[in-house]
């Protein structure tokens, strides 16, 4: 990890001011934020350029963003910069002038990975800032969650809440609406709702790595309740783009587990890795029942880039009793399209294809398994 890494043009102490003009000649989606509109409803400021320089201006005049570790100051900051970075695209005007951004949040979350990702953010900071698009609006729409305490406790495990309340603030005072009093009314009820399920400033804690598991599979579980560990052998599945080295990780550290490769599987039924791959996958469900029966250890070796996915395979697993460890790898993008070349030709990918892959990508996260590695290069 960079220890030092600040996001460029971050505000410092020496005199907290924003160089707009080497951000917006630097960042050409940025400057497209100017030529998307708003509703005046909601944000009677203007386009998005005009919100996103609001929020970036209120986040660092907040005292609780200044009195933060650099490194944290930078994380926030640029979640801010990025928070709205999709609604160019997720932009739509109805007949009767109404302006709507519907999918923004999520789309901005991938959007800002991919940026991040291009600009060799460290793989720690860029996540964070990534949770910080995805959970930012959070604050202001806990309370009609089904189920609002499991909502910030997840948020918890994956970027702090206090971190979420900031940037949450800084995009209300960075707004002209009617209702903004009534917005910082619910972001400092979050803060104190966070506060009360002991989730504010660190994740929720459990009696245990598995009571984490089970309260994560549960739509109303209690998160003091300590679950009884029942699981009786492991499941190590695999993550991450083609080239990521995940063949190369499991020789060197699980080579006496049994493996089952979807690479392997397609190889032996002629099937290529672009034609429909359920024939792949039930085979490969097939092998695993096996093992599963037997109480046997095994690898599930494949990319398993989507949270779909995995909590599918999540799911079969644990209703045989498995212990699941995600490890997930990741290489710098020209390393991964290096390697994709050296492959052989049944083996490689179009690089459209990993480009494809790349954008569908979502890093697991540690409500997804017992255990999670991040192996990153």
């Amino acid at each position: 990890m960079i220890q030092d890494w600040t996001f460029p043009n971050c505000p410092n102490e020496d005199d907290w001011t924003i160089n707009w003009s080497a951000l917006e000649a630097k960042f050409d989606w940025l400057r497209s934020l100017a030529d998307c509109p708003q509703d005046p409803r909601y944000h009677a400021e203007g386009n998005v350029l005009i919100h996103t320089k609001l929020v970036c201006e209120a986040l660092v005049a907040l005292p609780q963003w200044r009195t933060l570790p650099p490194k944290e100051r930078s994380v926030l900051f640029a979640a801010a910069l990025l928070h709205d970075v999709a609604k160019p695209a997720a932009t739509q005007i109805a007949t009767d002038g109404a302006v709507s951004s519907k999918g923004h949040v999520l789309q901005g979350a991938k959007m800002a990975q991919e940026i991040l990702w291009d600009l060799n953010v460290p793989f720690a900071e860029r996540e964070a800032v990534v949770a910080l698009v995805k959970y930012g609006s959070l604050p202001l729409w806990f309370w009609d969650k089904l189920n609002p305490e499991r909502a910030v406790i997840k948020a918890s495990q994956i970027i702090r809440c206090d971190m979420l309340g900031l940037l949450a603030e800084a995009d209300v005072r960075g707004r002209y609406c009617n209702d903004q009093a009534q917005l910082l009314e619910r972001i400092e009820f979050f803060r104190e709702f966070c506060q009360e399920n002991q989730c504010f400033d660190q994740p929720r804690a459990f009696p245990s790595v598995y009571s984490r598991f089970v309260y994560f599979q549960k739509e109303n579980g209690n998160p003091d309740y300590a679950a009884y560990d029942d699981t009786r052998f492991g499941v190590v599945m695999m993550s991450g783009l083609p080239g990521a080295g995940k063949d190369t990780w499991i020789k060197a550290n699980l080579s006496d587990w049994r493996v089952i490769s979807l690479d392997a599987l397609r190889k032996q039924m002629n099937i290529s890795p672009e034609d429909d791959q359920g024939a792949v996958i039930n085979a490969a469900k097939t092998i695993a029942k096996e093992y599963m029966r037997d109480g046997q250890c095994f690898v599930w070796n494949a990319t398993n880039i989507s949270r779909q996915l995995r909590g599918m395979l999540t799911r079969l697993f644990t209703n045989y009793q498995a212990n699941i460890r995600i490890v997930y790898l990741e290489a710098p993008w020209d390393e991964l399209l290096g390697r994709n070349c050296d492959r052989p030709n049944h083996a490689k990918l179009p690089e459209k294809v990993l480009h494809k892959l790349k954008q569908r990508l979502e890093v697991p996260d540690i409500t997804e398994a017992h255990t999670i590695d991040w192996l990153v290069r």
